[in-house]
C-alpha cells in the first residue's frame, strides 16, 4: 500500500541503465545519488535495464521497501536515454506509468483536447 493517494504520487524514472540484480538498499542508494530524492517519500522510483526489457519500481510503504518487477517477452520499454551531462531522471505521472507498463510509448503520446 502506498503512503499517498495515486493522484499525489510522483513517479521518477531513472534514465541511466540499472543492473536488475540490485537489492532494495542499493536501489534506495541510487535514488538518493542519481535521482536526488528521498527513497522514503512514498513516491515511485523506476529503473530500467540496459536492453530496456526489464523494469523495477521501488517505493517505501509504511513498513518497508516494496518492488515491482516486470520483464517484457517482446519489445522494450520506451524510455529516453540519459544524455551525458544532462538530467539523470524524468518525472512522469501515475497514468503515464500505467501506459508505460502496458508497452505504450508515453514520450511520443499526447493527450487530446476536449
Amino acid at each position: 500500500m502506498l503512503l499517498k493517494p495515486f493522484d499525489e504520487v510522483q513517479v521518477f524514472v531513472c534514465l541511466d541503465p540499472t543492473d536488475m540484480r540490485r537489492s532494495f538498499d542499493k536501489l534506495a542508494a541510487q535514488v538518493q545519488q542519481t535521482v536526488g530524492h528521498n527513497p522514503l517519500s512514498g513516491n515511485l522510483f523506476v529503473f530500467v535495464s540496459k536492453r530496456r526489457t526489464m523494469m523495477k519500481i521501488t517505493f517505501w510503504d509504511r513498513t518497508g521497501y516494496c518492488q515491482y518487477f516486470k520483464r517484457l517477452e517482446n519489445g522494450s520499454f520506451s524510455i529516453p536515454c540519459a544524455v551525458e551531462g544532462g538530467t539523470k531522471s524524468i518525472t512522469i505521472n501515475f497514468e503515464a506509468l500505467q501506459l508505460l507498463l502496458d508497452g505504450i510509448d508515453v514520450m511520443g503520446a499526447r493527450r487530446m483536447k476536449g
